[in-house]
């Protein structure tokens, strides 16, 4: 038997925060007392926060190891360590890697590392190589001719534990604002009038032929497993009627006000990005984190790009009005959780996993962590 005592920690659970006392046993928490230990092999956290470990839905951090920059493609299983790492750093103890599937741009990064990040993420779990629990999301571009042909291919996969559907053809859902899009297209090189003219008939083609068949047919094969399945950058009241339709339990950055409230009317649970929230705004002109926080419609937050950012924006999200640091924290660790099915992590509480994190906020009032601990290790 392996156990640990932490004594002298603010511990937050589900609904409350004190300063108590938490022994792990065999990588489970065993007790929680509201009082200090003498004993003399506790560990004194000095007044740190003991909180749960973070878990991740939907990262881009990956993609950016595989490919760090234009024409660039790295070894698939030295970005997944490092990716890895960044995690464990950030307090994500269990984190979905988001693999795109489907590629509108042919020939680009992410038709090519599809295949190799998938097998990394299998072989460094494998091997042991991993500091934390690495799962796998499925993010569908519909409109992608190829995208089918691949989901099949990993459909019945161990590690799948989310499928999301995405259409990001310009002139609707997340990227309505064509000088947005524009403006993220060319952050690679430039286009003619004509070259991005004829990109965007190009891509409105691609989804009157493909976006609806691949739509059912994603549907169909995740009702099938009974794999959460999440709708993406929801915007008009009729994407939400969609998604509801379909049975989709989650509206990943649903970018209007109506949307968002719409998705909350339907009971499904509402992610927004931690960067929206740590830089005030989205990248693409949509509604704010914030603003949705407090209007009550924000459930989930997922670190999208930045690993940092989860932690970050808990506690931004935390001293507005109608939020609490438990239910801020829940944002990111019990939510996320139970949205994917997870029920023995994401909170701390006796018999759940020990996936702990030790955090302070440092002089310019930003939270760091300190210590990250995975099934009652210290992984970080």
């Amino acid at each position: 038997m392996t156990q640990h005592i932490i004594c002298n920690a603010r511990i937050i659970t589900t609904d409350d925060e004190f300063t108590g006392t938490l022994v792990v046993k065999d990588g489970l928490i065993s007790a929680i007392d509201r009082s200090n230990t003498a004993l003399p092999e506790a560990q004194d956290w000095a007044g740190d926060w003991l909180m749960p470990g973070l878990v991740e839905l939907h990262t881009d951090n990956l993609e950016k190891h595989l490919s760090p920059r234009p024409g660039v493609l790295w070894n698939a299983h030295s970005a997944m360590t490092v990716h890895d790492a960044q995690c464990a750093a950030a307090g994500i103890t269990t984190v979905l890697d988001s693999v795109v599937i489907g590629d509108l741009d042919e020939g680009g990064p992410r038709c090519q590392t599809q295949h190799t990040s998938i097998a990394a993420l299998h072989q460094c779990r494998e091997e042991g190589l991993l500091r934390v629990e690495h799962l796998l999301h499925l993010r569908c571009e519909l409109s992608a001719p190829d995208m089918l042909e691949v989901f099949h291919q990993y459909a019945d996969d161990s590690l799948l534990k989310l499928v999301s559907m995405m259409d990001h053809t310009p002139g609707q859902r997340q990227w309505r604002d064509l000088k947005s899009y524009r403006r993220y297209t060319e952050r690679n090189g430039r286009y003619s009038d004509a070259e991005f003219d004829a990109m965007i008939a190009q891509r409105k083609a691609d989804q009157q032929a493909y976006s609806p068949p691949h739509r059912i047919e994603i549907v169909r094969e995740c009702q099938a497993r009974s794999l959460p399945l999440a709708s993406h950058d929801d915007t008009l009241l009729s994407d939400i009627a969609q998604a509801v339709e379909e049975g989709v339990g989650m509206s990943e950055f649903p970018t209007t006000v109506a949307a968002a409230q719409a998705a909350r009317d339907a009971n499904m649970a509402i992610i927004m990005g931690g960067p929206n929230m740590v830089k005030g705004g989205s990248h693409s002109g949509n509604v704010s984190a914030a603003e949705l926080a407090q209007l009550d419609l924000l459930d989930i937050f997922s670190s999208d790009y930045v690993p940092s950012s989860l932690l970050m924006a808990t506690f931004m999200l935390a001293p507005l009005q109608g939020w609490t640091l438990p239910k801020a924290v829940r944002t990111v660790t019990c939510n996320p959780a139970r949205a994917i099915g997870l029920t023995d992590r994401g909170d701390v509480a006796v018999g759940q996993r020990a996936d702990l994190l030790r955090v302070r906020m440092n002089r310019v009032g930003m939270p760091s962590v300190l210590e990250t601990w995975v099934a009652g290790k210290r992984t970080f």
